[in-house]
Order: C-alpha cells, then sequence, then structure tokens
C-alpha cells in the first residue's frame, strides 16, 4: 500500500529485517491516539509559527529576521523529516521538533505573503482546514476509494511536482526561471491548482495508509509518525494555497 506523502511508502509499516507488519498487541498503534497527536503537533507548529510572524512583522515590511526564520524552519524541518522517516522509532522525539521548526518557516512565510496581499493567510488557513475535513469526510463516506489506480495515478503526480520543484531551485542558482507555471496567468493559476488537488489527494492516501496501521497493529510510536506525515502533507496544502491565492490577487 502506497502514499504519495514522501514520508509514508510501502514499508512504513513493515519491520524492515524481517519484512513482517510491525505489531506490539498490547502497546498498538489507535486511531484516537493518532489524531491526539496529530493535533499536538499542530499546536506546537502554530505556536511557533505565532512567534515567528511577531519577529517577522515590520513597519514597512518583513524584518530582517523573516528570513532566519523562514530558512532555518525550512531547513532544520527537513532534516527532520529525513530523520523521522529512516528512524520512525524516534518520531515521539523528532516528530515534535519537526513541527516546532516548520512553524518557524510557516510564520516568516505566512508575514510576508500578507504583508504583500493583506489577509491572504486567514484565507489559506481556512482553505486548508476546509480541504483536511472535505477529504477526511469524502473518505469516511467512501464518495473516494483508495484503489490501486488512484494511488498510482497520486504518487506518479505527486513525483512529477517534486521533480519540477527541484528543477525550479536547481534552475535558479543559475538565474533561470521555468516559465509560465509560477507566474500569475492562466496556466500559472491552473498549475497551482493542480497541485492544490494532489496535495489534497495526498491526504487521503495518508488516512487510507493510517487505517492500515491501526488495523495491523502497529507500534505506539507510528502514532506520532502517522501524524508527522499528516503535517507534512498539510503544512504542503497551506503554501500551495498561498501561492495559489496570491496569483489570484496579483491579477486583480
Amino acid at each position: 500500500m502506497r502514499s504519495g506523502n514522501p514520508v509514508l511508502s510501502d514499508s512504513t509499516f513493515l519491520d524492515l529485517g524481517s519484512g513482517t507488519v510491525l505489531s506490539q498487541p498490547t502497546d498498538a498503534m489507535t486511531l484516537n491516539g493518532t489524531i491526539a497527536k496529530t493535533g499536538f503537533l499542530l499546536f506546537l507548529t502554530m505556536l511557533t509559527a505565532a512567534f515567528a510572524w511577531t519577529q517577522s512583522v515590520g513597519a514597512e515590511g518583513p524584518t530582517a529576521a523573516a528570513p532566519i526564520y523562514l530558512w532555518g524552519g525550512l531547513i532544520g524541518g527537513l532534516i527532520l523529516a529525513f530523520v523521522t522517516i529512516f528512524k520512525k522509532e524516534w518520531s515521539p522525539v523528532t516528530a515534535p521538533v519537526y513541527a516546532l521548526l516548520e512553524g518557524f518557516f510557516l510564520g516568516a512565510i505566512s508575514a510576508t505573503f500578507n504583508h504583500f496581499y493583506e489577509g491572504i493567510v486567514i484565507q489559506a488557513v481556512m482553505l486548508t482546514f476546509g480541504t483536511l475535513f472535505a477529504m477526511l469526510f469524502a473518505y469516511r463516506s467512501g464518495l473516494i476509494k483508495v484503489t490501486d489506480k488512484f494511488r498510482a495515478g497520486v504518487v506518479a503526480a505527486t513525483g512529477g511536482i517534486m521533480l519540477i520543484y527541484l528543477a525550479t531551485i536547481g534552475l535558479s542558482f543559475f538565474n533561470i526561471n521555468i516559465p509560465y507555471i509560477h507566474d500569475s496567468g492562466l496556466i500559472g493559476i491552473g498549475f497551482s491548482l493542480f497541485v492544490v488537488v494532489i496535495a489534497a489527494m495526498n491526504l487521503v492516501l495518508d488516512f487510507d495508509l493510517i487505517e492500515t496501521g491501526v488495523t495491523a497493529g502497529a507500534p505506539k510510536y507510528m502514532e506520532w509518525f502517522g501524524g508527522f506525515a499528516l503535517l507534512v502533507t498539510l503544512i504542503w496544502l497551506y503554501v500551495e494555497f498561498l501561492r495559489l491565492l496570491a496569483k489570484l490577487q496579483s491579477r486583480d
């Protein structure tokens, strides 16, 4: 069972040595436990995001501290994400630290976007959580069924998007920009809409994989890992909503 979320894969709930499902019946992963851990991680993220916001907002625009929080949180969070992916049993410690670091990133980038497009942050937050609950309802009600074709399509689209972003970062070092997709034209808006849809579909795959872990009786620490995985997707979705709304507002 696969997920487009890079932190969730076929081997997420497997013991890499034996290839068997991780299971600790006396202290197993539960859905309520995963929900609680996810809520706590979101709280930590919002805590540092609020702090970084206050430090990044200046009278005439983003302060000099904004890039420090933005890049420090982004790079630090990326490192913690990889550590968590490869050492899932460390997730009770690494997932909260990841949430704190990503909060710094989100606070700084939100303050920057809000300076240029006032009110954009609350709109992106509402759209992100609205999408979360809509996808959860669609999944639980059976409106969206996670089939092998569905998984394959979302995974392929997610991989393609990540390759485009990597190419964008690499080309930026040579002052080369990929045309159209990052602009506020119809192609750029269409691309952002496509990315938002794929990020939303990743939420469905995450729900499905977490449910699989609960059914399989995965170890208790996988609750933290499941919350971490959802947080990764939610952060991606929020940033994409910011980008989409910025493109739309810049056309006004």
